[in-house]
């Protein structure tokens, strides 16, 4: 295939690129390429079936980036990301949140102009087809939603723990934010078990659609400029590293992630001039925020033995969340929980902690890690993988692992209920010897995981805010026909799982070049 050209180019057919480029070709009178480091997913079992999700970790459909040296975290840890059509919406859980009220209102006064809650929601409502009821859900958008049934015993004896706790059932996805409540999820997922991925959703019905070219096992290694204008990008579709180039009328929309957004600008030349200049990069934009602001939800977990056998089959393994504050005053919950059917030893094993092979076990995580990461360039070659440096629990006040251990002594406290005795055998780890605060913290420093949710590195803003790369149009501070429409792009991570609010970030950018084209 000849160099291209395309009114518009999309970088990444992950959770926002994918729903970017479905909207921007429903106008037939332009063209739209979809380019995507990763195979396609439309003929792969293991990854359309959400109930094999597990299998994905450190496989080949993931980058598996390794973390710098942690200093108060766990230097073992891998951050998934998705080589595949879809991204980490193929790749991940799918665990299905609209964002807080709280969390788009507070978008906007930290200088996203126009993505509060009220402007926001329509757009959470067009995306999907929810069978939950309420007015303000979507019954005709693109990605289904469900709720998971009642289907777990010890799921259901988990929940009643939780009201025997004080934490009451409650649904979610009403529009009201839960401070303290549990139930079964909503997930995106098909009736049939296929996961309603961003590339099934958005993508596989429109695969024949005559101005939509999607491009997979195709890697962008830069973003090629003409002036201060973005007009293409150089691109290695083959074994020896042979580039060619597809050029952009319109505009460039970069859907990379959280990861590899940054990375990308980085070697396109935009990013912390001094970073830039150790690696032999020209400097295009001198930008100090890009792969900066780093955020996450570190997780704890805590697992038990189970008296009695555990669910067979399941629709994706962990099916429930816990909500719970763990001091006064707050609008949001700062602790969130989830509850899997399986076991979880991938970081405890090592250590020595035991195992079994019928457990189940509460993974605390922090909803509002005050830690901030960073990501940056190993080397200019494209093909090496960036330092990614999430600095868990280093937060000069100790909130994140506060939290942390909180969020531990919870889940103990909800298991010894009378609704699990049937269920709760011995703790398997951190184990009935680790009780004060500092032990506990020791454990999740060893042992945590993160829920795969890193998000803030090329983050909106002001115009005036140098630290925010990009202004609340999504575009790029500083050059030209250049936006960005990923998980990056969140001045602050969600409280809840972000994958749905990131479909709702490409929705958002695709009407944002609509009205600026209109």
């Amino acid at each position: 295939m000849q160099n291209s050209t395309f009114d518009y180019l999309v970088i990444g057919g992950g959770s926002g690129g994918a729903a970017v480029a479905a909207r921007l070709s429903e106008d037939p009178n332009v063209s739209v390429a979809l380019l995507e480091a990763g195979p396609t997913d439309a003929d792969k079992d293991e990854i359309l079936q959400l109930n094999r999700w597990m299998e994905l970790l450190e496989s080949g459909y993931d980058w598996d980036y390794p973390i710098e040296p942690q200093e108060k975290g766990n230097s073992f840890m891998r951050q998934a990301r998705a080589k595949v059509l879809g991204g980490c919406s193929s790749h991940n859980s799918c665990i299905a949140f609209w964002a807080l009220r709280e969390d788009m209102d507070e978008w906007e006064a930290m200088g996203a102009t126009g993505w509060n809650a009220q402007s926001t929601y329509p757009l959470f409502k067009q995306l999907e087809t929810n069978d939950a009821p309420g007015d303000h859900h979507g019954r005709s958008g693109p990605v289904h939603l469900m709720t998971i049934p009642p289907h777990d015993p010890c799921g259901v004896a988990l929940l009643d723990a939780c009201e025997q706790q004080g934490i009451p059932r409650v649904q979610f996805n009403t529009g009201e934010t839960v401070l303290q409540g549990a139930n079964f999820f909503q997930i995106n997922r098909k009736e049939d078990g296929t996961r309603s991925s961003s590339s099934v959703a958005y993508l596989h019905p429109i695969l024949d659609r005559e101005n939509l070219t999607i491009l997979t096992d195709t890697w962008v290694r830069e973003i090629v400029f003409e002036g201060d204008s973005a007009v293409g990008v150089d691109v290695v579709d083959n074994a020896f590293g042979r580039a060619r180039r597809i050029r952009a009328d319109r505009e460039i929309i970069l859907s990379a992630g959280a990861v590899d957004s940054p990375k990308l600008l980085m070697l396109s030349g935009i990013g912390p001039a001094a970073h830039l200049a150790e690696h032999g990069i020209d400097v295009r934009v001198d930008s100090p925020g890009v792969g900066e602001h780093l955020q996450d939800h570190p997780e704890a977990v805590i697992a038990w033995d189970a008296k009695k056998p555990m669910v067979e089959d399941s629709y994706q393994w962990w099916e429930i969340g816990i909500f719970a504050p763990t001091k006064e005053g707050l609008d949001r919950p700062d602790l969130m929980m989830h509850y899997g059917s399986v076991p979880f030893d991938m970081h405890t094993l090592r250590h020595g902690y035991p195992t079994s092979d019928n457990t189940f076990c509460l993974t605390p995580n922090v909803t509002h890690a005050k830690s901030r990461g960073t990501v940056r360039l190993r080397s200019r070659d494209y093909r090496d993988k960036p330092r990614l440096d999430p600095r868990y629990f280093t937060d000069p006040e100790g909130h994140d692992m506060r939290v942390a251990v909180e969020g531990i002594k919870l889940a103990r406290q909800i298991v010894a209920q009378p609704a699990m005795a049937e269920w709760a055998g011995e703790e398997l780890f951190p184990g009935k010897d680790v009780q004060s605060d500092e032990d506990l913290a020791d454990y999740v420093t060893r042992t945590h995981n993160t829920v795969y949710h890193p998000a803030g590195s090329v983050r909106m803003g002001a115009d005036d805010d140098e630290m925010s790369p990009l202004d609340a149009q999504l575009r790029v501070k500083g050059v030209k026909g250049l936006r960005v429409a990923d998980a990056s792009v969140m001045p602050e991570l969600t409280t809840v799982n972000p994958n749905i609010t990131t479909m709702m970030i490409g929705e958002r950018c695709a009407q944002l070049i609509r009205e600026g084209s209109a």
